[in-house]
């Protein structure tokens, strides 16, 4: 397994049921704008696509309200943001349509519109885990992480890692913004403070709580503010009136906005995430399909460690690689919780620790079983459904190496000579150990190669709808694969290995008793001669 290297994956790859194309535009884009460049991509995707696809349903377009990535839940309503969703057909109706193929051409056919960014994704099988390449940079120091994030960004697109889609940073770094200046000096002379200024601006553009309407048992606030074109229009709102009492002569009076304070354009930043009590600025990207997203990240993980940062900047890849850490170390300690289960059940039936240990070797066969089956099959190795299989392969194999070694010990309780018992155990049993090994493997052939059939026709039109394939053996197909190679290889080899460790473990005590009685011997005749 290390020679070959088969590829290792989270989840297993999934033919997509949606392909979600994300545009993003600068932060305060107007909706319209983002409206127009949404439009130009849904365009390009029906052209792609053509009229009248048989593997497609629909094609919904979203702007500004749900145009968040899918598996962030984000349902906040952001005006520079826009989703264009391929949803295609059940996989029975595809005929056989790789949708896989979809992906990489809508990636092309999207491509170079300016003033967007666009990322095209599918759905993924299993809980949301972050991006399959999720880079976290963090510090305190935000100008050196800004500088460290945005150079190591430029740093990874130069060197053109294959796999990689496009990386994107979640941080807004020119978000316009508009300042209003107050003239204190010139306010405070006119009797107004700055509190008084900033309520009276607040009120125009976002509104003031005036009163409320009650219809039956609801009540509903009503807001008084600028109408739509005014609030929008700087003219309008540095013309805006500003109505107090002065409190030096206690006279009413009336202003205009532009009499106190003065408008300047800037840049700022759209936001800033924390995690952990630090600054982060979170690098992503999707993985082109065909390759392998821990391969990408080994290579990454290779370059950040020599990366040249600020001090006290991190650099540490997340996301989909932390959960996969998470699940491997869970899956891991459940094997071990398993087998020491098994182990003391074994023991106290069998009150040897010699059998317990050549009952559970057999754990050991079917693991190798596994890996040699994904080797010759070219398979990948999937975190969640292999290690699922491999887990529950612990407590099938062993059953096979119960029965050979129990009934071993009846027919040696009876006074038949050990190496005979181990060979009319082994033909007694052989036939219960390869049916029910057979049984079980049959049992799962369905699950792995996908075969589907409809129960319900059978019985009303006499059909059963058999097709092969769909959703279920991506996900479900793995682990099935995972059983029947272990319970394979473990079975061929219980009948061997495990009587011929019985046999062995069986010679060994008998030297063992011999070599004790011999040094006892040799112990008692050196006192006689003293």
């Amino acid at each position: 397994t290390g020679i070959v290297k088969p590829p290792v994956v989270f989840f297993p790859d999934n033919q997509p049921n949606n392909i979600y194309v994300y545009i993003k535009t600068p932060e305060g884009t107007d909706q319209k704008v983002t409206d127009s460049i949404t439009t130009i991509v849904e365009n390009r995707v029906n052209n792609f696509l053509g009229k009248n696809n048989p593997a497609v349903e629909s094609v919904i377009s979203n702007v500004a309200l749900g145009a968040g990535d899918e598996e962030s839940f984000e349902r906040t309503e952001a005006s520079n943001k826009g989703k264009v969703s391929i949803n295609f057909v059940e996989h029975k109706f595809r005929q056989n349509i790789s949708t896989n193929a979809y992906l990489n051409a809508i990636r092309k056919a999207v491509k170079g519109i300016a003033g967007a960014e666009i990322s095209v994704e599918k759905n993924r099988m299993g809980p949301p885990t972050g991006k399959p390449v999720n880079i976290e940079v963090s510090g305190e120091n935000l100008p050196d992480l800004v500088d460290d994030a945005n150079k190591f960004k430029s740093y990874i697109d130069s060197i053109q890692i294959p796999g990689i889609e496009e990386l994107k940073s979640n941080f807004a770094e020119n978000t316009p913004e508009l300042l209003i200046d107050i003239d204190r000096e010139r306010a405070n002379r006119e009797g107004i403070t700055t509190g008084q200024i900033g309520m009276e601006v607040r009120t125009a553009v976002f509104g003031k709580e005036v009163s409320k309407y009650k219809e039956d048992e609801d009540e509903y606030s009503i807001q008084l503010r600028y109408s739509d074109a005014q609030r929008k229009n700087i003219n309008a709102l540095m013309n805006l009136r500003i109505t107090y009492r002065d409190m030096n002569t206690g006279k009413l009076r009336s202003i205009p906005l532009s009499t106190v304070a003065k408008v300047q354009y800037s840049n700022t930043y759209g936001g800033i995430t924390r995690k952990n009590m630090k600054r982060v600025i979170t690098l992503s990207s999707a993985v082109v399909p065909g390759y392998n997203a821990n391969e990408i990240v080994a290579k990454i993980n290779k370059v950040a460690a020599s990366f040249p940062k600020h001090y006290g900047i991190e650099i540490k890849l997340t996301g989909e690689q932390e959960e996969q850490a998470d699940t491997q170390n869970f899956l891991g300690f459940s094997m071990m919780v398993a087998i020491g289960l098994i182990f003391f059940i074994l023991i106290s039936q069998f009150n040897s620790l010699s059998k317990t240990t050549i009952i559970l070797s057999e754990v050991i066969f079917s693991i190798i079983g596994v890996l040699l089956g994904i080797i010759i099959f070219g398979m990948s190795i999937s975190i969640i459904m292999t290690g699922l299989g491999i887990v529950a392969l612990g407590g099938i194999v062993v059953r096979n190496g119960i029965l050979i070694v129990e009934f071993t010990d009846v027919l040696r309780s009876r006074g038949v000579h050990t190496r005979e018992a181990i060979v009319r155990a082994g033909l007694t049993r052989i036939t219960p150990v390869v049916l029910t090994a057979t049984a079980t493997m049959l049992g799962l052939v369905p699950l792995a190669i996908g075969m589907n059939i409809n129960f319900k026709t059978i019985f009303t039109e006499l059909n059963p709808h058999i097709y092969f394939g769909g959703d279920n053996v991506m996900f479900w197909g793995p682990l099935s694969w995972t059983i029947i190679f272990g319970l394979s290889f473990a079975t061929f080899l219980t009948l061997i290995f495990v009587p011929a460790m019985y046999l062995l473990s069986h010679e060994m005590k008998i030297k063992l008793s011999r070599w004790k009685s011999n040094r006892k011997a040799r112990k008692a005749l050196a006192i006689t001669v003293r």
